[in-house]
């Protein structure tokens, strides 16, 4: 490709709204425009780009026997009403009627299209285990789409299906498509990518991991130990806390005049904040029902492992009406004489394994001294015990007891352990050798393309732009022609670049006759890894200027030899690419 010929310019500026480097270069070295909030086209050299990073995957979906399909984007909205998803999932899904008044969706993922398939094509126990997979548009009306190419509207993914006979199976196909996520992100350049525990969300099922790309403006926070021997997303983090306990005290009520907050009530009693229990209410927003979680005073509740005991898809913060009518004051609330009937009661270990805990007396400007739990709650068992806690940087690892970091990271993938939950509500069975009709067990696996490319960039870059991996960069190789009307540049440049074509080198060939200053700066913006430099200086000498993009040294190669020279370089960067 010739640069005279490309369509997509280079922008000397940063987008005012760009606060991540991938969204800042993406634009500036016209890889993407955007149409809409979270919305880009693609130019010829992120089209290329991306297309690369499809093939990777396709190779490593074929390497687990996966077969390529492809679904509608447009799906009628009774698939999702057959599933039981079209009224939990949120506004993010995009709903409409067409011509006919016919309810239909934009699909942001295709389990309900994926089943309605394979349950018309896979019948029998003999056509088990099978995955399909495809690389398709999608769309989420995200609320709030940021950072480029990382969180948009409209977006490609690689999303795949596995239907298995029995959970045992499903295992051992589920940790294959670990490894063969690993095998990607290693060919895509990634440096550091995390298989982390995950919270399976609206997705649903069992297991599920989420694969981050560690970077400073990634979105999640990943909680690991110093040496990654454990990992997991700040949604589904444990630790190895440890409780205060002593023998048990009299429960004894204490006046708190107006002293409402965990810090007043401490500093009025005297008592550190780990010695309090702290009442929080939220509300199922679907259902209406009340939750109330009660965690240590010095702990905050993890909503994301609250809503998955309260099986809550969403949850929003209970107002002080719905508090009272189950006989409890804001401020002064605790489970103290709280019907369990009236209410969903969710309380933490740190509170269930601590002993003489002030908590909430139900009544205005009062608290108790020394709650304990299974001496002072009527019935236990009609509650739910469980961890409910937000893990804090410094907490003990639980499994190698040194103190949690906290780092940030991109999901660039996920795969889910679906089990049944689509499979045996939309009726996709087979038969077993006994003839008997059973539900198929399902996972689920997804990789964002688009997100992926961003990524890649996150991690491979300097102040002047990307610094693409071989495996997916637009072009192996730059050809600048420095001062083409003299001394035979140009002849000597454009016989060099049908060389490198017929050699099948990939060659975007600089031709414009800019200035050195404004050459470079574009090739930077490029990120193209390999540069070659035809000048009037080297060329009296038979030779080019080699350099790659991520080092600043160059070398002088004869003319005759580069094209060699170069599949050699080429072969050695590839190698480190690959697995």
């Amino acid at each position: 490709m010739r640069m005279t010929k490309l369509v997509g310019r280079r922008i000397k500026e940063d987008p005012k709204d760009a606060l991540t480097v991938s969204h800042k270069f993406l634009i500036r070295g016209g890889y993407v425009r955007p149409v809409s909030a979270g919305i880009y086209s693609l130019l010829p050299a992120g089209k290329r780009i991306v297309e690369k990073i499809e093939n990777i995957i396709r190779e490593e979906m074929n390497r687990v026997e996966g077969q390529e399909v492809e679904m509608p984007v447009v799906l009628p909205a009774e698939l999702w009403k057959e599933s039981g998803r079209y009224d939990s999932v949120g506004q993010e899904l995009l709903r409409f009627t067409d011509r006919n008044d016919k309810p239909m969706i934009l699909a942001m993922t295709h389990e309900e299209a994926v089943v309605q398939l394979v349950r018309t094509e896979v019948t029998s126990y003999k056509q088990l285990p099978v995955m399909v997979y495809q690389i398709q548009t999608k769309y989420r009306d995200e609320a709030r789409p940021r950072a480029g190419m990382i969180r948009v509207r409209e977006f490609t993914m690689k999303d795949a299906y596995s239907f298995h006979a029995d959970q045992e199976d499903l295992e051992k196909y589920y940790f294959r498509c670990l490894e063969a996520y690993e095998r990607i992100f290693k060919r895509l350049g990634m440096r550091t990518v995390l298989s982390i525990e995950a919270n399976s969300g609206m997705m649903g099922g069992a297991v599920s991991h989420e694969f981050m790309a560690i970077c400073d403006c990634g979105e999640d926070t990943v909680i690991t130990s110093p040496d990654y021997t454990y990992r997991a997303n700040r949604e589904v983090a444990h630790a190895a806390w440890t409780y205060e306990t002593s023998p048990e005290q009299p429960l004894e009520k204490v006046a708190t005049p107006g002293k409402k907050t965990i810090e007043e009530v401490a500093e009025f009693l005297g008592v550190k904040a780990e010695n309090t229990g702290k009442a929080v209410f939220f509300q199922n927003t679907f259902t209406g029902e009340l939750i109330f979680a009660m965690i240590r005073g010095d702990f905050e509740v993890n909503e994301s492992k609250l809503a998955n005991l309260a099986q809550a898809p969403e949850m929003k913060f209970a107002d002080d009406d719905a508090i009272a009518s189950i006989g409890c004051v804001p401020g002064f609330a605790s489970i103290l004489d709280v019907d369990p009937a009236k209410v969903r009661i969710i309380v933490d270990n740190s509170v269930a394994k601590s002993s003489n805990l002030v908590v909430g007396a139900n009544e205005p400007d009062y608290h108790y001294r020394n709650f304990n739990l299974n001496r002072d709650f009527a019935d236990v068992s009609r509650i739910t015990v469980a961890d409910i806690a937000t893990v804090r940087e410094g907490d003990p690892c639980p499994v190698t007891g040194k103190p949690l970091q906290m780092v940030r990271g991109i999901e660039v993938g996920n795969i889910f352990q679906l089990g049944t939950k689509y499979s045996g509500a939309m009726n996709c069975n087979y038969l077993d050798k006994d003839g008997k009709s059973k539900p198929m067990i399902m996972g689920c696996y997804g990789i964002g393309v688009g997100r992926a490319m961003a990524s890649v960039m996150e991690q491979n870059h300097d102040d002047y732009g990307p610094v693409w991996p071989i495996s997916i960069a637009p072009w192996q190789v730059e050809l600048c022609a420095l001062n083409p009307n003299r001394d035979g540049v140009g002849e000597a440049a454009d016989k060099l670049y049908d060389e490198l074509n017929a050699a099948g080198v990939e060659v975007l060939y600089d031709d414009r006759g800019e200035k050195a200053g404004f050459m470079f700066s574009d090739a930077d913006l490029l990120g193209i890894p390999l540069r070659v430099v035809v000048s009037p200086k080297s060329l009296a000498e038979g030779k080019v200027e080699f350099r790659t993009r991520a080092c600043r040294d160059t070398e002088l190669v004869p003319l005759a030899e580069v094209p060699s020279f170069l599949k050699q370089k080429i072969a050695e960067a590839e190698k480190e690419c690959s697995c």
